[in-house]
């Protein structure tokens, strides 16, 4: 029952908040022994939230889960884990997000909270409303990223709110895409809005996003602001490792496309995973390291 539980929490899925992390990176803290501990413990805070939403979800979902090819094999759904035991687990959850966000502060408290009560309006009602469903998901993503930003008390600039939004969007967009094919004999009778969807629009979709990811990025990383912030012009060598881990993504969800959602999909992929710890290495060098200055005029 243990491991079940445990794999009911998703910590596959915890990846994600890492955007909690990315206040404190980008505001030069990282070497902040005080401030590292504060955005750890609000990782751990939105870890234990998400993974109270996942189960809430499979409760809610669990009927419709074993007529999925794969997710018939979540615990609820296959009867592994019982409901009662999901509901307590959930409670529990919640409780100590509760405990962990208020010793953050208020701030980052309403934050959570947020985030918890909107994925749970999503699982209850907002996911089966087309175009609105992808937007919570991307909510959720900057709802991450401002709480990373309370707890540790700085700043986020409207450049790295955009760039949270629109990556977020070309995610969750992408995820449809893979669930609509997967899925191409009966989406709707697994996901009622994918009737919503097809493939066509998702692709306009996916191209809006992804240029508005990378020009965001762009603008973000030439921006004055960011700039004087991190004082080097530098962080414009990075672009081109965010457009070929885009590029990158789109490879894998347009000729690679299999069982595993995009996401895990990417965990996987080795070129991905490579290119994104360079342009970890780059980023770093350049926020903590100077990095020098950078121009083609020069």
């Amino acid at each position: 029952m243990l491991g079940a539980l445990l794999r009911s929490f998703r910590p596959s899925q915890w990846v994600k908040n890492v955007f909690v992390l990315a206040p404190l990176f980008l505001a030069q803290k990282l070497g902040e022994s005080q401030a590292l501990n504060i955005a750890l413990l609000a990782f751990v805070a939105f870890c234990m939230a998400s993974s109270a939403v996942y189960l809430i979800n499979d409760i809610r979902d669990r009927e419709q889960d074993r007529q999925h090819p794969f997710k018939r094999h979540r615990p609820l759904a296959s009867g592994a884990l019982s409901v009662r035991t999901a509901v307590v687990a959930a409670a529990a959850l919640i409780l100590a997000t509760a405990a962990v966000g208020s010793r953050l502060g208020p701030l980052f408290l309403s934050i959570v909270f947020v985030y918890l009560g909107l994925n749970l309006l999503y699982t209850v009602r907002l996911k089966r409303v087309v175009i609105l469903d992808v937007m919570i998901i991307a909510v959720g993503f900057v709802l991450r990223v401002a709480g990373g930003a309370a707890a540790i008390r700085v700043e986020i600039s409207a450049w790295l709110f955009l760039c949270t939004i629109f990556v977020a969007l070309f995610l969750a967009f992408s995820k449809r895409r893979h669930e609509l094919i997967q899925l191409a004999d009966s989406p709707s009778a697994q996901r009622e809005v994918l009737h919503d969807y097809s493939a066509p629009f998702l692709d306009q979709m996916i191209n809006v996003v992804t240029a508005s990811t990378v020009i965001s990025y762009a603008l973000y990383a030439t921006s004055p602001t960011t700039v004087a912030k991190i004082g080097t012009n530098s962080l414009v060598l990075t672009v081109p490792f965010v457009l070929m881990g885009i590029l990158r993504y789109l490879y894998l969800i347009y000729q690679r496309a299999g069982d595993r959602s995009p996401t895990e999909a990417l965990m996987r992929d080795v070129p991905f995973m490579i290119n994104i710890f360079a342009w970890g290495v780059m980023v770093m060098w350049i926020v903590y390291g100077g990095g020098g200055d950078w121009s083609l005029l020069e």
